[in-house]
């Protein structure tokens, strides 16, 4: 990854959306320490090298959207590296929004499984689908548009007064224990 972008030639900007991924699904006895790099330098410190770039060409009262995973807020097995990863996410994007309020608003939002191709060797096949919807209290995997109209409205004048929020999209996972 390029230690900095080119943002000379880019407009001032309304809002921003850093939507990078991974999903090292794997025992934590298994995992290297390699592991848990990748996915902080994808996740994390990816997101530091780019806000960095791109807070000149942030306009008074703009947005800005990243993403963590209701694993943090769950406690997942599996899910340490991950999580870790998307916690600093969290940490960070709440202490950003108090630096940089009220001129910038900045949240986070935490899916579930989304159907997705990052996603698609867990949903491959209709018995694995059906069972990670089973998990979920509204019977269903997530769909790509439910985390884009989410973004859509954080991005939006009508999240005018949100910034520092965690907003979990997640078919309920993260609240609602129906066993």
């Amino acid at each position: 990854m390029e230690d900095s972008l080119n943002t000379d030639e880019l407009p001032e900007l309304d809002g921003f959306v850093y939507c990078p991924g991974s999903i090292n699904l794997k025992p934590f006895k298994m995992m290297s320490l390699d592991t848990f790099e990748k996915d902080m330098e994808i996740n994390f410190f990816g997101l530091i090298k780019v806000v960095k770039d791109i807070m000149p060409k942030m306009k008074e009262a703009s947005s800005l959207g990243f993403f963590s995973t209701v694993a943090v807020s769950n406690g997942m097995p599996f899910h340490t590296s991950v999580a870790a990863a998307k916690g600093a996410i969290e940490g960070f994007a709440k202490s950003l929004a108090a630096e940089y309020a009220p001129k910038l608003r900045v949240n986070v939002v935490a899916p579930s499984l989304i159907d997705t191709p990052l996603a698609s060797r867990l949903l491959n096949n209709d018995k694995k689908r059906e069972s990670m919807g089973e998990r979920h209290p509204l019977k269903r995997v997530g769909k790509p548009e439910d985390i884009g109209n989410i973004v859509s409205f954080l991005l939006g004048e009508q999240s005018s007064w949100m910034t520092g929020q965690v907003i979990g999209v997640d078919g309920g996972i993260s609240t609602l224990n129906l066993s």
